[in-house]
């Protein structure tokens, strides 16, 4: 158990260098079960001593002041309890860009990026004269899918909607942050009722998790992420129910519909879509690993 377990040098012992705290802590990471003991100590580290990598790689032999010593502990006594990282560090890393979190705001995942990559897909296929390109991000939380397609996207402008204000002044915080603040709006909104059309791409990772499946997620996602974001009804289903329809009435024609989908899932949105008036005319697109998790519907022209 965490609590039995030496803490890091304290104001009254001879105290850690760098590369020995990064040890210590990566032990008893791995004592407690944490999936990834060696990086999660390292960012660990280098969030309490305000260092880069290679800052920490250059500096190995350096002691620690008792304040970062303080400081990290507060962080390992965090994790230790299965905190995530990035709820800790309150930021992480998508489409290669930082996005800062709250409490109101899933931690985006490298699975979410498929949706990324899919929906770039379907635009570079797109021929839009006359006007800029417009998106919609359906719950956008944090803003990360919006804002990854808003900069592989330079003349686009986007909306994110969310029924959460706070996660809406988180995604508007990253979009500042990111430069992108002039190409994107934020509304609060359920799905996509107060948007009006048309719109090239539409994107979303809805909640999609059976309500009954929520006690067995892992302590860090259910614990630690908005149960907003996560419970999609008793089959996990009713985020798309709602969605697609409207997402539907919104599109250009031509345009698309690219949802995240969790494990097993992509087939039964298909028919969602399809049920719709939606044309599946592409594979579902799988993640790293093997996991079906973006699909697509597009808007026929009349």
């Amino acid at each position: 158990m965490p609590g039995r377990v030496v803490p890091l040098a304290t104001n009254s012992d001879s105290g850690h260098s760098i590369e020995s705290a990064r040890r210590a802590l990566t032990v008893r990471l791995q004592a407690a079960g944490i999936e990834e003991p060696s990086l999660d100590a390292r960012l660990l580290v280098g969030a309490a001593l305000e260092l880069d990598l290679t800052a920490m790689m250059t500096q190995v032999a350096r002691q620690l002041t008792p304040e970062e010593t303080t400081r990290l502990e507060a962080y390992a006594q965090r994790r230790l309890a299965h905190e995530p990282v990035a709820r800790i560090l309150g930021a992480r890393e998508f489409w290669g860009m930082p996005f800062r979190l709250s409490e109101a705001t899933l931690v985006p995942r490298p699975d979410t990026e498929t949706v990324v990559e899919l929906a770039l897909d379907i635009f570079r296929e797109r021929t839009i004269s006359g006007r800029r390109p417009r998106i919609a991000d359906i719950g956008t939380g944090s803003g990360a899918i919006l804002l990854a397609l808003l900069h592989e996207i330079p003349d686009a402008f986007g909306v994110g909607t969310d029924v959460s204000l706070t996660a809406l002044n988180t995604a508007r915080d990253n979009a500042e942050a990111l430069g992108l603040a002039d190409r994107a709006g934020f509304v609060a909104c359920s799905y996509a009722a107060a948007l009006r059309g048309p719109f090239d791409l539409i994107v979303s990772n809805p909640p999609y998790i059976p309500s009954g499946e929520i006690p067995k997620l892992s302590i860090e996602v259910r614990e630690h992420d908005p149960r907003l974001a996560l419970d999609g009804g008793n089959d996990g289903y009713d985020a798309y129910r709602a969605l697609i329809p409207q997402a539907t009435e919104r599109l250009a024609p031509g345009g698309a519909l690219i949802v995240e989908a969790g494990q097993g899932q992509a087939r039964d949105i298909e028919t969602l879509m399809v049920a719709a008036a939606l044309s599946v005319d592409r594979p579902a697109k799988a993640d790293l690993g093997g996991i079906l998790r973006a699909v697509s519907g597009r808007k026929m022209p009349p």
